[in-house]
């Protein structure tokens, strides 16, 4: 016997074409967590009863009683791609429940054995039987923010008045990324900023008096977007932007019955910011206010920040973009 050469291993039964038929199926059934244990498509079900036999290595797979109520057999099993491929010999149809992890050992394994050529392979299908919908990746982090909430020691404490000021920076940084262009950083400010909302809800759920979660918060949402667009989801006509906005604000007036055009603006955001909400909200109200006959240099922003407004400027954006350009300079005078 030659000590360079390795002993041949046994390995499983070529399965030879016979009076039976073909070699057999093999079919890896996939499933997405975020979706609800039972709700599997058509084509899942068909190739579920139709199996010679259906195996899964997790006997806690989610799966497992809504399979075996409806009729099927399921036996608990970790085979290998040798072992999986003797067991569709004659013909026979295997279908394998994957676990969470797509059971990438086992479909290595049978590429390992496909690459040999020494075995007439059993055909191999990978069945999706339930889909991730779009969105589905927030369940994943409404999850791991009620498991953070629960075992973190920092959040665990926090509150709405401590996280508040984490929520102004955020959006500033969001609106930074917009502005630089920056792809990358605008994925993940936007994530920083939806951490923000996810935490507050969170926070929401345990308060004593009146709670509310993420669902709810989604549901407002939800709703305010459908009655505020009567042009999409009802009956009502909008062929251009400014028509839009005229339905938005007309619902949201009846909405909020206010007395003043000034409600609901926040006075804690920034100046020009400010200056140009209360012009907005008079000029789209029709009302023509004289600014204060008042020299100062507040008065003279606050006059610069109408103009903008009704030239269509982002006072606070054109602001930023020349204090970037300033701070370039500065840069360059430093040498």
């Amino acid at each position: 016997m030659n000590a360079n050469r390795p002993e041949a291993t046994p390995g499983p039964r070529q399965a030879a074409p016979d009076a039976a038929g073909a070699p057999g199926r093999i079919v890896l059934l996939t499933t997405s967590h975020r979706v609800a244990p039972g709700l599997l498509s058509w084509p899942a079900w068909q190739a579920l009863h139709a199996a010679d036999r259906v195996l899964c290595a997790d006997g806690a797979h989610p799966q497992l009683p809504y399979l075996r109520e409806a009729g099927v057999a399921v036996e608990e099993a970790s085979p290998t791609a040798e072992e999986l491929v003797e067991a569709c010999a004659g013909g026979r149809t295997v279908v394998v429940v994957a676990t969470g992890e797509g059971e990438p050992a086992l479909t290595d394994g049978l590429a390992r054995l496909a690459g040999t050529g020494r075995l007439v392979m059993p055909e191999l299908e990978l069945l999706p039987a339930s889909y991730d919908l779009p969105g589905a990746r927030l369940l994943d982090l409404v999850q791991v923010m009620d498991r953070i909430r629960t075992e973190c020691p920092w959040s665990s404490q926090q509150t709405h008045k401590g996280l508040a000021k984490y929520g102004i920076e955020e959006a500033y940084e969001l609106v930074e990324a917009i502005e630089e262009g920056d792809r990358d950083e605008l994925r993940e400010e936007l994530g920083d900023v939806l951490l923000q909302v996810v935490f507050h809800a969170r926070i929401a759920e345990e308060d004593p008096e009146a709670p509310f979660s993420v669902d709810d918060v989604a549901g407002g949402i939800v709703a305010k977007l459908i009655h505020r667009h009567p042009h999409v989801f009802g009956d009502a006509t909008a062929t251009t932007p400014e028509e839009v906005k005229e339905h938005w604000l007309r619902t949201k007036a009846v909405e909020k019955q206010r007395s003043s055009v000034t409600e609901g603006i926040p006075l804690g955001q920034p100046g020009l910011a400010l200056a140009a909400k209360l012009a907005s909200r008079a000029r789209t109200a029709g009302l023509d206010i004289p600014l204060p006959p008042v020299e100062s240099i507040g008065y003279e922003l606050l006059a610069l920040a109408v103009r903008a407004e009704a030239e269509g400027v982002d006072p606070e954006a054109a602001l930023r973009a020349a204090a970037r350009a300033y701070r370039d300079a500065i840069r360059d005078a430093e040498g």
